[in-house]
């Protein structure tokens, strides 16, 4: 997907895959209110968990379905905190592969492929340390891989979990908060 290459790599229409993507899941979500916030935790594990996130456009969904919300179909405050559960799951999940298995996970595909993703991460840890946490789950660069890299590096959980539940509750309030400002917007004029 285009957000998964390397700028100036992407194939042409990625982008109208990623538009019909998300379209596709709010019309299931608009189908299925019931399911909206075990849909939010599924989507924003996705998002936060190491091989998942470079592949599934969980971003643009959460911010889509902000969008909605804006038209008072459905609660924000259901995805708020569907997507901070979600986000906990799949970076704490990430989290503990790092620190069982080491660099060796990062010599499994899709990660092998893209190394710039490592050598970005690990000079963010150098330079702004366990923040770096918190920075990586607004970042597409460092998401697949931040979480990862705090396990391999030994840093505590309890450290850890300060920075990422920071990070999770900020980036599942911003971003679909983002959407619905969008869609308060639309709405104005």
């Amino acid at each position: 997907l285009a957000f998964a290459r390397p700028a100036g790599q992407n194939r042409p229409g990625q982008g109208l895959l990623v538009h019909a993507f998300a379209e596709n899941i709010i019309a299931f979500i608009e189908r299925n209110q019931e399911w909206f916030p075990f849909i939010m935790v599924l989507f924003a594990a996705a998002e936060t968990t190491a091989f998942l996130s470079i592949v599934i456009p969980s971003t643009p969904v959460l911010a889509a379905v902000g969008a909605l919300a804006a038209t008072g179909a459905l609660s924000f405050w259901a995805l708020w905190i569907g997507a901070t559960i979600g986000a906990l799951i799949g970076s704490t999940f990430s989290y503990w592969l790092g620190w069982r298995y080491g660099s060796a996970v990062l010599k499994m595909r899709p990660l092998r492929d893209h190394p710039e993703m490592v050598e970005k991460t690990q000079a963010a840890f150098t330079k702004y340390g366990p923040a770096t946490i918190l920075i990586g789950h607004f970042t597409t660069i460092f998401r697949p891989v931040v979480f990862l890299m705090a396990g391999i590096s030994g840093m505590t959980f309890p450290r850890f979990m300060f920075w990422n539940g920071l990070g999770c509750v900020a980036w599942a309030f911003i971003i679909p908060k983002l959407g619905q400002f969008g869609g308060d917007l639309i709405g104005w004029i």
